[in-house]
């Protein structure tokens, strides 16, 4: 039997209880024998593909070099100071710049380790109202649900864990070596800015990023529904 698009019918509700109800009367009867979707499978569904999103993003940058070799993601030198990183290249310390920019990336990579569990804690509130509203809407919305809802937490637990990663590969030291080395330049304005603040926004954006691809992914491509609920919920025959 053809399946009607859930998604073409969710366009027609809003997220209350009633209209929610409404939608999955409509689809039962759009699929006849087929067993309906129920609010509790799209719920799960959507968790389910944020999980996995996530398992998958995450997975990918805190591989070695999952920062570092990636262009969409890679952490450059502080661009607030980018003055610092062409001052301390013309006087030839390039080398160790890019040294700093990879133990940079290195950090994120670490703490990325760490990031998973925060993030797949923080679907575990996600309404059914939530859920309907995420599958009805743009190709990240669930990625963008997620950094609304966790992004100040996220930053305040992911930060203490970006320090000790950048403490672990030597980051924090490289960048104070250069940034010392930078300030004892006659004539140049004093630096002294936030290396961790710098780096869990970055690291942070990248993982999003990675996530908000992954959903993308799933929502496209019926290859990348790797589960019957996820083919369920997103799944469709035109």
């Amino acid at each position: 039997m053809i399946r009607t698009s859930i998604i073409f019918l969710l366009f027609s509700f809003s997220c209350t209880t009633t209209q929610l109800n409404q939608a999955l009367g409509d689809l039962n009867k759009s699929i006849g024998g087929e067993k309906p979707l129920t609010t509790a499978e799209v719920a799960d569904g959507l968790k389910e593909a944020l999980i996995n999103g996530i398992s998958k993003g995450s997975d990918q940058v805190s591989q070695l070099d999952g920062y570092f070799k990636n262009p969409e993601i890679k952490i450059p030198f502080p661009p607030d100071v980018k003055r610092v990183e062409n001052t301390l290249r013309d006087i030839g310390l390039g080398g160790e710049v890019d040294k700093f920019i990879m133990t940079l990336n290195r950090g994120a990579e670490d703490a990325a380790k760490e990031a998973k569990p925060i993030f797949i804690s923080a679907i575990k509130s996600m309404t059914i109202e939530d859920a309907w509203g995420i599958l009805k809407g743009d190709q990240d919305a669930a990625t963008q649900y997620l950094k609304r809802t966790t992004l100040a937490q996220l930053k305040e637990k992911f930060k203490p864990v970006i320090q000790n990663a950048l403490n672990k590969v030597n980051a924090t030291k490289y960048y104070s070596d250069l940034v010392t080395r930078y300030n004892k330049i006659p004539t140049v304005e004093k630096v002294n800015p936030n290396l961790d603040d710098y780096a869990t926004d970055k690291a942070i954006d990248g993982l999003f990023l990675m996530i908000a691809k992954e959903e993308k992914n799933i929502r496209e491509d019926p290859v990348a529904r790797t589960t019957d609920l996820l083919k369920k919920v997103f799944g469709y025959n035109k």
